[in-house]
């Protein structure tokens, strides 16, 4: 096992340094001189330039990324162009709360999703199993920002039982991981249904039912388990994508995390602040994927660490 994720940790290095190079001239591909918008409209031609010379954009632009990796190597992400905090500092301060918000998120979808799946492929093709598959379509049909807010006038404004944003309390989270929850529980449902009805066809469900087993056992002990994979990959997938597509959401709640950092660094032309959000949330995907594929391993034991099977 140890060797396995030694392998796979090693393999990030490449993609990574891909991530970058892309991020990097793409960057830069933008319009706009952000010398100019962090000086100011009403700024001097020296003043410009001092700033310029001060990020290195004055440069060329492959010198520029040979600094900016020789700086990764030694795990440098710079300084903040708009604050002079070092970058790391700023992830650091807003990382826990997106991880919060995408934790609180696909806990509740997996909450509702997984049981509703579990429903919908014993009793399908019946209204329960309707009324599901339309809850899971309804939720993946609806604007992240338009539900969001949505919310925030019916139990902020309306009934005034929460928080329209902000952090401070348990009662916070509780609109914008309803809010993300909303999307990710579609797709857990729907996978769980699918998963689960194929199990539910296998003759070792036959064979399990002619033994006399109770029906809950079939399901959960049996059938359950031998659908989890797929499950087990929706969800890992969803939580990768949460802690990295949660910019809306952060925006609608004013919920201080990753996704508002990116936008203001976006606005203000930050290129240090973008790049190494960027490269953590790359990180944070490439690292999501690891850990799925370890419980992998532990669900199904014909699973071996080095991917035979």
């Amino acid at each position: 096992m140890f060797q396995y994720v030694l392998k796979r940790l090693l393999s990030t290095l490449p993609v990574l340094i891909g991530i970058s190079l892309l991020l990097f001239f793409m960057l830069r591909m933008l319009p706009g001189d952000p010398a100019q918008v962090l000086a100011g409209q009403m700024a001097s031609q020296e003043d410009i330039q001092s700033i310029r010379q001060q990020l290195g954009f004055d440069k060329p632009i492959f010198v520029q990324f040979g600094l900016f990796l020789s700086r990764l190597i030694r795990f440098d992400l710079g300084r903040s162009a708009r604050t002079q905090n070092p970058v790391l500092e700023e992830i650091g301060s807003r990382l826990p709360n997106t991880v919060l918000l995408a934790v609180a998120a696909i806990t509740l979808a997996c909450l509702f999703g997984i049981p509703a799946g579990i429903i919908s492929a014993v009793r399908r093709y019946t209204w329960i199993d309707y009324l599901f598959t339309s809850m899971a379509l309804f939720g993946i049909s609806m604007p992240v920002f338009w539900l969001g807010l949505m919310l925030v006038v019916v139990f902020s404004v309306l009934l005034k039982w929460l928080p329209a944003g902000g952090t401070g309390s348990f009662k916070h989270i509780i609109l914008p991981s309803f809010t993300l929850a909303a999307f990710v529980v579609a797709f857990i449902t729907r996978m769980t249904r699918a998963s689960m009805m194929e199990a539910l066809s296998q003759d070792y469900i036959t064979t399990a039912r002619s033994k006399g087993l109770k029906e809950q056992m079939v399901i959960i002990k049996h059938a359950l388990k031998n659908a989890l994979i797929p499950i087990i990959t929706v969800v890992g997938l969803q939580f990768g994508l949460l802690l990295g597509g949660a910019v809306l959401t952060e925006t609608v709640f004013a919920w201080p995390g990753m996704g508002r950092l990116i936008v203001d660094s976006i606005l203000a032309r930050d290129y240090p602040v973008i790049q190494g959000a960027i490269l953590i949330f790359g990180l944070l995907y490439i690292l999501v994927n690891l850990v799925v594929d370890l419980i992998y391993a532990y669900i199904d034991p014909r699973i071996r660490y080095d991917g035979r099977k």
